[in-house]
């Protein structure tokens, strides 16, 4: 009773702002890292344009580094198994409905002497992913070797993000600002890929 202060896990300890946010507790914490793996998959999935990187910063600040590295990871993941199962198969029909289909280009003969480490290393660029997804479909990399590559390729990406937003801790506003600027391109090229009505 007497000489006991009840300090809440406050300033006594540090920074309780910086505590709380690398270590949220219970239901919020859980709602948390389901809202980020919905947001990884659907960044991810398909001709996606959202871009994970602003994510990936805010949740690195409120779920901690490994936390949000593992579950952006497993997001992407999920996304890449729901792609490999969608769009082979439909490329697959594609070609074999044009018999007059060209030589192999550039890129295909690259992809598939380093399938691998084209995707992993994908993740050190500035370039959307959908390129690269698009080379694995068409030239039937496997299923399993694809998830491992997505999955090399994103975790080191995420983990540099996430620590990004525990480091430097970044307000809302300017998030929300980068979200803003890194969708432009990402729309453009989308739009670049539609094909003229004319």
């Amino acid at each position: 009773m007497a000489g006991r202060t009840d300090t809440g896990g406050s300033s006594a300890y540090g920074s309780p702002g910086l505590e709380s946010g690398l270590r949220p507790r219970g239901e919020r914490t859980r709602m948390q890292a389901l809202t980020l793996f919905g947001y990884a998959f659907l960044s991810n999935v398909a001709l996606a344009v959202l871009p994970h990187e602003p994510a990936v910063i805010w949740y690195g600040a409120r779920l901690g580094l490994w936390p949000t590295t593992l579950v952006a990871t497993a997001g992407t993941v999920a996304a890449a198994l729901v792609d490999h199962r969608v769009f082979v198969p439909l490329i697959r029909r594609f070609r074999d409905a044009s018999a007059h289909s060209q030589g192999a280009t550039w890129a295909d003969r690259f992809f598939r002497r380093f399938p691998f480490a084209t995707i992993a290393l994908s993740g050190l660029t500035p370039l959307p992913f959908f390129p690269f997804k698009a080379l694995a479909f068409a030239t039937g990399y496997p299923l399993q070797r694809y998830l491992a590559a997505v999955a090399a390729r994103s975790a080191p990406r995420y983990a540099l993000l996430a620590w990004f937003g525990v480091a430097v801790r970044l307000p809302t506003w300017l998030i929300a600002a980068l979200f803003v600027l890194l969708l432009i391109p990402s729309l453009r090229m989308l739009s670049w890929l539609r094909p003229n009505a004319s």
